[in-house]
């Protein structure tokens, strides 16, 4: 029944086929996330295909190496972060250079439509689908297992990927500033008042504090419209639970959620711990560099902005050396997946898949939860008075940003280790792999800005003498950094002389 549910749930009831065949999946190497993947797992199990789930962190080897031990009919592949998408190429590129002719699939939060087209298809001769949710899995699995079907799929597959190339190709030969140009067009902020009575803020302490927060008191601060997604049931709570299209499936599944929550909540049957802190902190350039000698390398925007809008940094929040002003900069590491793994197995040992999934879901929002805690206590440290409701935090109705490394303002997930070994972050728990996804994947950790002005920007575009400056202030090689910063460059690497 637990499955059923799932699948009702995820993928809206999707009737049973007779077309039936068997399907691995995997999360790629150095990727922990797989809510997704369970999701699809349970979807395609419900209706009548047999799923070999290799786990999550699985090599490419032991993905090919499955497949053939199996005889599957499909490879499925899922990551979270943008590092996976890279892995993803390589599996690919794998799978041709040993002449094997099943379909593949790709899925998962950091993938694409594009980045399929773009970069995994055209390393595989033989089908390649991006699948985005798991309620579309059963009509693409169906259409490449079903002989009658497979042609015309995959022909409107490929003619898909031809146009996507295309548009891709045209976004390239947008033009990009040149770094020198970008910098001169950067954000340029007053650090004289920064809204506060005595100036910029000052928290009230420097260097690190630890963390053991009671569930109890994050639920307040859980964001359930995200958990619904998770199970794309796409909404804002709690007027999705009245939706009349999905509200009766949503409304099942919060009351299977309340109900696994009060018993995680009332046994505390998961842990949540965390370290924040603040340091003296001035920018140089496009370096954040703390009083200790930290130093965190920026990356700015280097497209042509509309309406003479300025080429964003994150160095530009902070004040710059030399100013005469003292500045702060903040930095935090949470999760709330310590005991999640025990309790995920204790589910999946009774063939409760359901619950097992319901367990990850809630620990992400716990995760998410104490990062949104974490950072109002932040703000009451650094003097920064709000009243703030639970809809004001979802809507980041606050002064400051909390951006996250890996995203959109700061797309190096290398910069983590940095930012672990500035924290201890390991001493609370957490860990993270070779492609820096953060252990236990119910995990949050960034940075706190606390000028007024500062607000969640995207790097998109940037081209190689920002990457060539960029890995000298790494102190790295240029192929290294194109790596970690593939999904923003404007340029294909392969493409450019040394």
């Amino acid at each position: 029944m637990a499955a059923e549910k799932a699948e009702r749930l995820a993928a809206g009831g999707a009737t049973e086929r007779s077309n039936a065949g068997k399907i691995l999946t995997a999360t790629v190497k150095g990727d922990v996330h797989d809510i997704g993947k369970n999701i699809v797992g349970v979807v395609l199990g419900c209706n009548n295909y047999e799923v070999i789930d290799l786990g999550v962190m699985v090599s490419c080897d032991k993905i090919l190496q499955a497949a053939l031990e199996h005889q599957v009919d499909i490879i499925g592949l899922s990551g979270l972060i943008t590092p996976s998408l890279d892995e993803m190429v390589f599996v690919a590129s794998e799978m041709e250079r040993r002449k094997m002719t099943l379909p593949l699939l790709i899925g998962g939060a950091t993938t694409s439509p594009q980045h399929t087209a773009v970069k995994i298809s055209p390393e595989y001769s033989q089908p390649t689908v991006h699948v985005p949710d798991a309620s579309r899995v059963v009509d693409v699995v169906a259409s490449l297992i079903n002989p009658e079907l497979k042609p015309a799929f995959e022909r409107a597959n490929r003619a898909h990927h031809v146009k996507l190339r295309e548009q891709h190709a045209g976004k390239r030969e947008r033009p990009t500033l040149s770094l020198d140009k970008a910098r001169a067009n950067r954000l340029k902020l007053d650090f004289g008042g920064g809204g506060h009575p005595s100036g910029l803020p000052v928290p009230a302490f420097t260097g690190l504090k630890k963390m053991d927060v009671a569930l109890a008191e994050l639920v307040p601060f859980i964001d359930w419209q995200f958990f619904f997604a998770a199970w794309e049931l796409k909404g804002r709570f709690p007027a999705i639970l009245k939706d009349a299209t999905i509200g009766a499936a949503a409304t099942e599944l919060y009351g299977h959620a309340q109900a696994l929550l009060k018993q995680i909540v009332d046994g505390k049957l998961i842990r949540a711990r965390g370290v924040y802190g603040f340091w003296k902190a001035n920018s140089q350039g496009d370096d954040i560099v703390l009083d200790n000698g930290v130093r965190f390398p920026m990356l700015r925007q280097q497209e042509v902005i509309a309406d003479n809008k300025p080429n964003r940094s994150l160095a530009d929040f902070i004040a710059p050396a030399g100013s005469g002003v003292t500045d702060y900069l903040g930095a935090f590491a949470v999760t709330a997946g310590l005991g999640v793994d025990e309790l995920v197995k204790k589910y999946e040992g009774k063939h409760d898949d359901y619950s097992a999934i319901i367990v990850k879901a809630l620990a992400d929002r716990f995760a998410e939860a104490f990062a949104e805690y974490l950072h109002a206590q932040a703000r009451k440290d650094w003097g920064i008075v709000d009243q703030l409701s639970n809809d004001d935090l979802i809507d980041e109705k606050f002064q400051g940003i909390r951006p996250a490394f890996g995203y959109p303002a700061c797309p190096d997930h290398s910069e983590k280790t940095t930012l672990f070994d500035l924290l201890g972050a390991r001493s609370v728990g957490l860990d993270l792999t070779e492609s820096f996804a953060m252990t236990p994947a119910s995990s949050v950790s960034g940075l706190y800005f606390s000028h007024p002005q500062s607000k969640y920007f995207a790097i998109q575009r940037i081209g190689q003498d920002q990457v060539a400056d960029y890995a000298k202030r790494k102190g790295m090689e240029v192929s290294a950094v194109e790596r970690w910063l593939r999904p923003v460059l404007a340029y294909e690497p392969s493409l450019v002389s040394a």
